[in-house]
């Protein structure tokens, strides 16, 4: 057993930002000026048009695509990102709702 867990107690999840940092922030920032790495970085994401933020080079099928980040969009893209836009080439997908709400949550505080 890990030290501090107590037998038959629920575990707390991991809040967005955590979540955001071991699941997305390999490929991704999130804070205001920093940089982008192999994805853009999502400060601000929420509201924004996909494959547009400047200085980033998207895969054609998401620069081509008319979609607006909300949290509707970004869950459908985080569950299965080639279904939402076949070509994207995101390889990241999250079975788990409460995961991607977690993380949608946290995007949309403006992180």
């Amino acid at each position: 057993m890990a030290i501090g867990l107590v037998p038959g107690q629920a575990q707390t999840p991991p809040d967005g930002a955590t979540l955001f940092k071991r699941q997305c922030g390999v490929c991704h920032t999130a804070a205001a000026g920093e940089p982008n790495r192999q994805g853009p970085n999502l400060h601000g994401v929420v509201g924004r048009t996909a494959g547009k933020l400047e200085g980033f080079r998207y895969s054609p099928a998401l620069a081509a695509s008319d979609l607006q980040w909300d949290a509707a969009t970004l869950d459908a893209w985080l569950a299965d990102s080639a279904k939402l836009v076949p070509g994207s080439v995101m390889p990241y997908r999250q079975a788990n709702p409460a995961i991607r709400g977690a993380i949608i949550d946290w995007l949309k505080e403006g992180n």
